[in-house]
């Protein structure tokens, strides 16, 4: 066995520490940027990536360093390589079969006719990835030598690293099946003529000069995604039984993050010819042993990918050393997952509080603690005394810090009883709604932000420096709101928006104006594609000093006679779109943050909002990847939101958002949110979820998205109108609503106001089809 480097780290965020692959990837889209500079772009930024993680103790030709570039998705990527895009886009494939970069963005964001891949989550994080579409006639082939490329990149660049692919088994297991004659077929059942190619690029990966290739495989530790964990295991027995038979491949790592692994899996995993196994141990503890161990080197994922907080050094060497006890032929340290999910450097955040930095770990840092915690590995415990040290003081000094517990929060919240999440039957609110509303049969509305121009982030780049006054700055948001409200008017909505032209981001927004959170300036995580976040920092007990919305909501609703919704982030989004405590458990603290949402509400309605939409796209996100986990989360997140929601008036409608999710899995939750309104993505699935709701007797209303906005198409009226007729013979009419998959904020204005046009012309047309009686 090729000797393994005594660290290493899953992934790193591949979007530039300055979004550098965003801008270019958006130029190049928008015509600004040709490939060849795409291609030079991304080069640079690869080479960068490569020089600081050796920088920051990595080592140059071990191994160490993974290759994890991605234009866009690192599952569409694999499709790409194994061939197996949709034969919509067959037409853009070069003449010798492979896949050009712009049939890759094709596929990620639609051309044409040919609608866009599919986008849900990544297990439970909010990064969404682009789910493959696997039938009987899918033809795996090698074709794109991009992930070969990367590494004879590396090699001319004088590094050795370790190229990332997701494993065939999660790629299979992520996938859609799309074979209509066959129902119960899986892709999963495809692995054996999936297997041909993987054994391919490893050869090409092997030729191009890679030692070893880490193999991703994290459905192991899911029992979301409709295979158990047996045949899972059997799976993964299957593949790496093939993979490891050729002689031509580089050393292979088997990762597993985002979970403990089921024991099945482990003992598959265990079992194989595989050299290396990297086994999550923060989410759970160390695996019994088991045989098979013996030759192979465990890299001991101990430091989380996922959070910013600096952890417990000590604690963690202590797991190694449990590790040690497995019987392994060697212990490396790792993180638990790829680094993606966390910013690139505290260094470049001046604004945040030194205290608060002292208690937190971005990318950069997390890499040091894997060097630090080798080298207490290799050289003894003593000598990294100093670095455990450091750890364990700022854990202290955390714990007792101003502001990390607030009495009055928590008296507020330890007098909660059952009644304060409880309103009135759905029934007796919906007549009251209706009688207050007197809106039409299928309603029209948007699920709340109008597009960011460049002329609204200008101006709130200004007003953030300090070149224009706080009331010049309101004055421009002002005409901004009213410029909204007489679109939407014209384009003929029934129920408006004010565009949210004053947020930032949806969480964001709310971290800045409610006590316990902190914000960064350069905190950026890759969301999907070219989008990327920064999540806010939860540190501290959450309370609202003050209004946040009703100034704006108030403003816009001035303006206008139809309904104006007020527009809020729901507790369980503010969680999972956030970096939380880790501190206590998630439930306490999302309860603070319906109580500060509880009172926004309240004033709200005292200002003369009829219409209050609680936004949880991130509801399905959050959910454990393990069975026996995901009653006690929906039992805490469905109480947040209800307690957020349940002092409002009988008269005063509650709406919410989800998308780009599993809906079927959390249905059950979505009714117990007791949500007057629920809107939810469809067009990208060509409504499929319609079925999933009609089946579970849903009888709140519901608005399935019939436009997809994560696409610059423009959908048709007839296209529309499809969606809608298929809503309305499957959902009680109503009880329906109009409205597009989610929030328009990514999007231009002429792509915007054309797709609107159609849905409400669509929507006059489908409602003179069921008749005003309804």
């Amino acid at each position: 066995m090729t000797a393994f480097p005594a660290g290493t780290i899953l992934g790193y965020p591949r979007i530039g520490r300055r979004r550098e692959l965003k801008r270019a990837v958006e130029a190049h889209w928008s015509g600004a940027l040709d490939e060849a500079g795409l291609e030079s772009v991304a080069a640079d930024l690869r080479r960068t990536t490569r020089a600081r993680l050796a920088e920051l103790g990595l080592g140059r030709d071990d191994s160490s360093i993974p290759e994890t570039f991605s234009f866009y998705d690192q599952v569409l990527d694999v499709a790409a390589a194994v061939g197996a895009l949709p034969e919509r886009f067959a037409h853009l494939r070069a003449e010798d079969g492979s896949v050009p970069l712009s049939a890759l963005f094709a596929a990620a964001r639609g051309v044409g006719e040919a609608a866009p891949l599919e986008m849900t989550k990544w297990f439970d994080t909010n990064y969404h990835y682009l789910v493959p579409e696997i039938g009987p006639d899918t033809r795996f082939a090698l074709s794109s030598d991009r992930f070969a490329r990367q590494v004879a990149e590396a090699v001319a660049g004088g590094y050795v690293t370790r190229p990332v692919l997701v494993g065939p088994v999660t790629f299979l297991a992520l996938a859609k099946g799309t074979d209509a004659a066959a129902p119960g077929a899986r892709p999963l059942d495809r692995l054996d003529d999936l297997l041909p190619v993987y054994v391919e690029l490893l050869a090409a990966l092997r030729a191009a000069g890679a030692h070893w290739v880490q193999i991703d495989e994290p459905a192991l530790v899911s029992q979301s995604l409709g295979y158990s964990d047996g045949e899972l295991a059997t799976a993964a027995a299957r593949a790496l039984e093939v993979l490891t038979a050729s002689g031509d491949r580089p050393e292979i790592l088997v990762a597993a993050g985002y979970g403990a692994l089921s024991e099945p899996a482990w003992r598959a995993l265990a079992a194989s010819a595989a050299e290396g196994l990297a086994i999550d141990l923060t989410r759970g503890g160390v695996p019994s042993p088991v045989a098979g161990l013996d030759d192979k080197v465990i890299v001991a994922g101990v430091v989380d990918g996922r959070n910013v907080w600096r952890g417990d050094l000590a604690g963690a060497a202590d797991v190694l050393d449990a590790v040690g006890g497995l019987g392994a032929a060697a212990v490396a340290v790792g993180t638990s997952t790829s680094l993606q999910h966390v910013p690139h450097d505290l260094a470049d955040e001046p604004d945040l509080d030194p205290r608060l930095v002292s208690w937190l770990a971005f990318a950069d840092q997390k890499v040091s603690q894997v060097t630090t915690l080798a080298r207490g590995l290799a050289d003894g415990r003593d000598a990294i005394a100093g670095e455990l040290d450091a750890a364990t003081a700022a854990l202290a000094d955390r714990s007792s810090a101003p502001g990390v517990r607030d009495g009055a929060v928590r008296a507020r919240a330890g007098a909660l009883t059952p009644a304060d999440r409880s309103r009135t039957p759905f029934e007796v609110r919906a007549a009251a709604q209706d009688a207050v509303l007197g809106l039409p049969a299928l309603p029209t509305t948007t699920i709340g932000s109008f597009p960011q121009t460049a002329e609204i982030r200008r101006a709130r780049a200004r007003a953030t420096r300090g070149e224009i006054d706080q009331a010049i700055y309101e004055g421009f948001l002002r005409d901004e709101i009213a410029r909204v409200i007489a679109l939407q008017e014209d384009i003929g909505l029934d129920v408006l928006v004010h565009g949210e032209p004053e947020r930032n981001d949806m969480v964001q927004y709310f971290a800045e104006n409610l006590d316990g959170f902190a914000v960064t300036r350069n905190g950026w995580v890759q969301s999907y594609g070219s989008r990327a976040t920064r999540p806010s920092i939860l540190w501290g007990d959450v309370s609202r000093p003050a209004p946040i919305t009703v100034p704006w909501a108030a403003y816009a609703q001035s303006l206008s006679d139809a309904p104006v919704k007020g527009m809020l982030t729901g507790p369980v989004t503010i969680l999972a779109w956030s970096f939380v405590r880790d501190d206590q458990p998630l439930g306490e603290t999302a309860d603070q943050v319906a109580l500060a949402l509880r009172d926004e509400i309240a004033d709200l309605e005292r200002a003369g909002i009829a219409i209050v939409q609680v936004d949880e796209p991130a509801l399905r996100e959050l959910l454990p990847l393990r069975t026996a986990d995901q009653p006690a989360y929906l039992d805490w997140s469905v109480g947040s939101f209800r307690l957020a929601t349940a002092g409002a008036a009988d008269e005063t409608q509650i709406h919410t958002h989800l998308c780009y999710s599993e809906f079927g899995v959390v249905i059950d939750a979505i009714a117990a949110l007791d949500a007057d309104v629920t809107s939810i993505e469809a067009a990208r699935s060509r409504g499929e979820v319609i079925s999933e709701v009609a089946a579970s007797g849903f009888a709140h209303g519901i608005g399935p998205g019939v436009y997809d906005i994560h696409s610059p198409r423009v959908p048709s009226v007839d296209e529309v109108s499809s969606l809608l007729e298929r809503a309305v013979a499957e959902l009680d009419v109503r009880r329906l609503w109009v409205n597009p998959d989610c929030g328009l904020k990514t999007r231009g204005y002429d792509e915007t106001v054309a797709s609107l046009r159609h849905i409400v012309a669509a929507a006059r047309a489908v409602r003179a089809e069921v008749g005003a009686g309804v």
